[in-house]
């Protein structure tokens, strides 16, 4: 799995974004490792195999959508695929959505994501932005979280200047008035922290945040939940116990463990949830999910603080069903999760 441009060039990457070819020899041993997924060497070279196809932003004609990627800033190369509804003369919600792929790897050009997404804005009847941001290890949190932020500011940027713009052909389709931010996994982690910044500055107007749809997020902690412990997970698992614990530590900043705020929300020291300014929040909970009784800790948390929460579990299927299809029920949990969604945002 590649951590790519819009070109889709590169299937590795270099901490310093060397293009080069080297020898593996020359990097050193591997000191973490997620099979298939990513490799990171002693030196800093990252290795991700191109193990998802990366696809154009082309879509159905059944769809009935507009599909296409858009550059926010070259430097950090954050970009975004949007995907409009063909709704003439018709303002929808806009949902600003982030990948998931434990902070280190993952693309909205992934074909499960932009099959996933596809689905998502046609059936839904919103716009979706969905978010290219910078990877884990070579860019440690909180730089996925500036990314996330930039990418509203920057809508709230195209927003003020609507009278001349060349990005009306989907701003034009577009009810500022009800944003959402969403995600899943660690896109819904970046979602959540997301929303707490623009609760902070209040920086956002014309824009108004009406929610947030926080997908199986990928939040830890250093004491283990019973789920984590004790949930057994099939050989086609999109998310172990191993595997999380290799994430966090490729993507918390340097020294850190997992009661770093950004990854427990609701460990001591942590911003109080009391005094979070967020609007209602939808949480999908996936029955299977190693994750499952940590989600239910943060909606019980949040529900506490007197925070609007809509919880809904999705039985039978694991962690990322949706994107990955890996279980017999996924597709019919997935059009289910696509209802709450459309639900959600249609209030």
């Amino acid at each position: 799995m590649a951590n790519i441009s819009m070109e889709s060039r590169m299937s590795t990457t270099h901490s310093n974004i060397s293009n080069s070819k080297k020898d593996h020899n020359q990097h050193g041993a591997v000191i973490e490792d997620i099979e298939g997924l990513i490799k990171v060497y002693k030196d800093g070279y990252v290795e991700r195999p191109p193990i998802v196809p990366n696809v154009a932003a082309a879509v159905g004609q059944e769809l009935n959508l507009f599909c296409k990627d858009v550059i926010i800033d070259k430097l950090s190369n954050l970009w975004a695929r949007f995907y409009v509804p063909k709704c003439q003369g018709k303002q929808l919600p806009l949902l600003i959505y982030f990948h998931g792929g434990g902070f280190c790897v993952g693309s909205p050009s992934w074909i499960c994501y932009h099959e996933f997404i596809s689905k998502l804005a046609s059936a839904s009847g919103c716009v979706v932005m969905s978010v290219n941001y910078r990877l884990a290890p070579e860019y440690r949190l909180p730089k996925a979280f500036d990314d996330g932020f930039n990418s509203v500011m920057w809508v709230k940027q195209q927003a003020t200047m609507r009278s001349n713009n060349d990005q009306r052909w989907w701003l034009n389709s577009c009810n500022l008035s009800k944003v959402f931010l969403g995600g899943d996994s660690a896109g819904a982690n970046i979602a959540h922290n997301v929303a707490k910044q623009i609760g902070a500055s209040g920086l956002i107007n014309p824009l108004t945040l009406k929610g947030i749809i926080l997908v199986q997020p990928f939040f830890g902690g250093e004491q283990r939940t019973y789920s984590e412990k004790y949930l057994a997970q099939p050989p086609n698992s999109a998310l172990s116990l191993t595997v999380s614990d290799v994430f966090w530590r490729l993507s918390l900043p340097t020294g850190s463990n997992r009661d770093h705020q950004w990854c427990n929300p609701l460990v001591k020291g942590a911003t109080r949830l009391e005094d979070l300014r967020i609007p209602p929040v939808m949480v999908c909970i996936s029955e299977m999910d190693i994750l499952k009784d940590r989600s239910l800790e943060f909606c019980n948390a949040m529900r506490r603080a007197g925070k609007s929460v809509e919880q809904v579990m999705f039985m039978g299927v694991g962690h990322a069903f949706q994107i990955l299809h890996n279980y017999q029920l996924s597709q019919t949990r997935t059009h289910e999760m696509i209802s709450h969604i459309k639900a959600f945002i249609n209030k």
